[in-house]
C-alpha cells in the first residue's frame, strides 16, 4: 500500500494568520476567543467567538478575486498558498493531471448567502451579483484551488458538519492509496461568523456566553471559531525522492456512522472509528502517544468522547495525555479537524503537547489523562485526530513520524 506523508501545511484562523504564529499560540495556551465584531450584535445572545481578527481582505485579493470568494474561500485560498509554498510540489503538466483537491466545509459561502438575505428581504432589493450562486456554493473553494494551481486531477468537496476536514483528508488519503493521483490539496475551510450563523446556533442552545472550557465540570458550551486548515499530500517515495521536508504520514483512517441520532453522539460509533483508525494505521493501543480530541465542551460529547477513549484504550488511557485545543481556536466547523491536526504536528515533530486552556476543574465523567493550561513536554511517534459530527458522523485520522 502506498503511504501518504504531509509535505506543506498552511492556515489562517483565530490564533494565528500561518502556521508558526498558530503553533505559537498552541505553545503558549493563548485563548483566542473574544467579543464578536458583527453588524446588529445587540440581537444575539451569544456574543463571543474565536473570531479571526485585522483581516483585510482587499489586501489579500483583487476585485474581481472579492467578486467570487465569500471569506471562506479567501480563508482557504490563504491557507492553501502558505502549504504550497512549503511544499513546493514542483508538478509538471503530467504530474498536474495526478493532482488534486478534497476540500472540507459545513457552511460553505455562508457569509455571502446572510449578505444577499438581507439584500432581498432587509433592504428590499429586486437583484442580487450574478455571482452570488458561484461564490456561495459548497464546491467554490476547492474549485478555486484547483484553478489557482492547476490541479487537474480529482476535485471535489465534503460537507459533514464537524467531521468535514478529517473526512476530506481520509479521502484524499484513499484516493493516493488506490493510485488514483500522486498529489493533493486537502483540508477545510469554514466561516459561519457572520449574523445568521450565530443566530441559527443559538437555536441549538449549546452554546457558552464566557469561554469554551471542554472536559472541565464547570463547562458552559462551546464556542464558534472559524478559518481554514490546508496540507499537501503525496507518496511517501515522491517525497522522498525530491527531497521534500516531511512534516508526518498521515498512517490510517477510520470513517464510521452512529446511526443512531442527529444531534446526541453515540458512544459506539467514536470507538469503531478510533479503533478502525488504529487498525488501518497498523498501530498497537501502546503506540499512541497523544489524541487531538473532538472536545466540544458540551456535556454530551466531552462524556461520551471520554468513555470511548477508556473503552477503545483500556489502561493505556491513563496515561495516554489528551487535549481539545477547541479551547483556543474556537470550533471551526468544517475546517476544526484541518486546524487541529497542526497541534499533532506539533506533538510528532516538536514533543510538545497542546493543553486544553479554560481548564477549572476535573470532570468525574471524563476519565482522561487531560492535558490541562499548560503544554506538556513528551516523545510522541503516533497520535489520532478525533472528528465526530452531528449526523453521527465521524472521522478519526491517525499521524506517524517519518
Amino acid at each position: 500500500m502506498r503511504r501518504v506523508v504531509i509535505t506543506g501545511a498552511g492556515t489562517i484562523n483565530a490564533l494565528g494568520a500561518n502556521v508558526p504564529a498558530t503553533m505559537d499560540s498552541m505553545r503558549e495556551g493563548r485563548c483566542a476567543i473574544g467579543p464578536l465584531d458583527l453588524p446588529d450584535l445587540d440581537r444575539l445572545s451569544i456574543r463571543i467567538g474565536a473570531q479571526v481578527r485585522d483581516y483585510d481582505p482587499a489586501s489579500k485579493f483583487g476585485r474581481q478575486q472579492l467578486a467570487l470568494y465569500d471569506r471562506y474561500t479567501q480563508f482557504a485560498m490563504i491557507a492553501a498558498a502558505e502549504a504550497m509554498a512549503q511544499s513546493d510540489p514542483a508538478l509538471s503538466d503530467a504530474e498536474a493531471e495526478r493532482a488534486g483537491v478534497v476540500l472540507g466545509t459545513s457552511g460553505g459561502g455562508l457569509k455571502t448567502q446572510d449578505e444577499n438575505y438581507r439584500a432581498v428581504f432587509e433592504a428590499k432589493k429586486n437583484r442580487v451579483h450574478p455571482f452570488t450562486v458561484p461564490k456561495l456554493m459548497n464546491s467554490a473553494a476547492a474549485s478555486h484551488l484547483s484553478m489557482k494551481w492547476g490541479l487537474r486531477g480529482p476535485s471535489f468537496t465534503v460537507s459533514t458538519a464537524c467531521a468535514s476536514s478529517n473526512h476530506a483528508i481520509a479521502q484524499a488519503v484513499q484516493i493516493i492509496r488506490a493510485g488514483l493521483a500522486d498529489v493533493m490539496l486537502t483540508g477545510g475551510s469554514d466561516a459561519m461568523l457572520c449574523f445568521g450563523g450565530v443566530k441559527a446556533w443559538e437555536g441549538l442552545r449549546v452554546m457558552s456566553s464566557d469561554t469554551c472550557r471542554p472536559f472541565c465540570a464547570t463547562r458552559s458550551g462551546m464556542v464558534q471559531g472559524e478559518g481554514a486548515g490546508i496540507f499537501v499530500l503525496e507518496t511517501l517515495d515522491r517525497a522522498r525522492a525530491r527531497g521534500a521536508d516531511i512534516l508526518a504520514e498521515v498512517a490510517g483512517s477510520a470513517m464510521t456512522s452512529d446511526a443512531a441520532d442527529i444531534v446526541v453522539p453515540a458512544q459506539d460509533g467514536a470507538e469503531r472509528a478510533m479503533a478502525g483508525a488504529l487498525r488501518n494505521a497498523g498501530a498497537g493501543l501502546g503506540e499512541i502517544g497523544y489524541i487531538n480530541a473532538h472536545g466540544t465542551a458540551t456535556t454530551a460529547n466531552d462524556r461520551t468522547e471520554s468513555a470511548a477513549i477508556r473503552k477503545v484504550f483500556g489502561s493505556h488511557a491513563d496515561d495516554l495525555p489528551v487535549s481539545s485545543t477547541k479551547s483556543m481556536h474556537g470550533h471551526c466547523i468544517g475546517a476544526t479537524g484541518s486546524i487541529e491536526l497542526l497541534a499533532c504536528i506539533m506533538a510528532l515533530r516538536d514533543g510538545l503537547i497542546a493543553p486544553t486552556v479554560n481548564w477549572r476543574e476535573r470532570d468525574p465523567d471524563c476519565p482522561i489523562d487531560l492535558v490541562t493550561n499548560i503544554t506538556r513536554e513528551r516523545r510522541v511517534t503516533s497520535c489520532l485526530s478525533n472528528a465526530f459530527a452531528f449526523g453521527g458522523q465521524n472521522a478519526v485520522l491517525a499521524l506517524r513520524a517519518v
